[in-house]
């Protein structure tokens, strides 16, 4: 049997065909307004969104999607699938969710996993929730899940500040390397939030994304 390390490392590759590349979380509204402008300020605020936003909402949900997954209880997942929906700030942040996870849910589809081929025809389906009904059909487990979802999404997020602030190739890498820390206590600490406690608090975010729908010019979709 395949290594469950193996199907991890192909579900946060960014060769996984969900157009993540497309996204920059607001990131060109933020560099467009002079709010990002070097490396510190893109450490700052993709920093600032990875604990409170990916933290706060992404990650808790996703362990409660995978632990739904596992148990079999469909009710939980269509609950936290419409509770992360709902959450969204933004008709950006919301189209970007749904879009992803309809790529990711044609892509299981297309591959046979059983539970996608049995996800209800029409009902709209975020990225974290398929992400973990690919995760839990290939048997890797709740805290690698949440690490590789992070990952891809800082991996995703500094290649957005490399095109847009600019900075140079290696300046991502330091980037990378200087938000690890908070990628774990991100990570570590979504394990223990309480349900009453998730949502996401950056009204910075949410302008930057409402912002950019009508933004002039932009590379990027959100």
């Amino acid at each position: 049997m395949t290594s469950p390390l193996l199907h991890l490392m192909h579900l946060v590759s960014p060769a996984l065909p969900v157009g993540a590349y497309a996204y920059s979380q607001g990131l060109e509204y933020a560099v467009e307004r002079g709010w990002v402008k070097s490396l510190t300020g893109a450490e700052d605020w993709i920093g600032e969104v990875l604990s409170h936003s990916l933290g706060g909402l992404d990650l808790p949900v996703l362990q409660r999607l995978h632990t739904a997954w596992q148990a079999g209880a469909l009710d939980d997942v269509a609950y936290w699938n419409d509770y992360l929906q709902a959450a969204r700030e933004s008709k950006e942040l919301l189209l970007e969710d749904v879009q992803m996870g309809e790529a990711l849910l044609r892509l299981l589809v297309s591959l046979e996993v059983p539970s996608a081929l049995a996800w209800p025809k029409g009902v709209a389906v975020s990225f974290a929730t398929v992400f973990a009904l690919a995760a839990q059909h290939w048997q890797v487990n709740s805290d690698d899940a949440l690490s590789g979802f992070a990952w891809s999404w800082l991996e995703n997020q500094v290649a957005a500040a490399i095109k847009l602030v600019p900075l140079g190739q290696t300046d991502g890498q330091r980037l990378l390397l200087a938000l690890m820390p908070k990628l774990e206590a991100s990570v570590s600490a979504a394990k223990t939030r309480d349900s009453d406690d998730l949502g996401v608090g950056l009204p910075g975010l949410a302008m930057a994304s409402a912002q950019h729908e009508t933004q002039y010019s932009r590379l990027f979709r959100s």
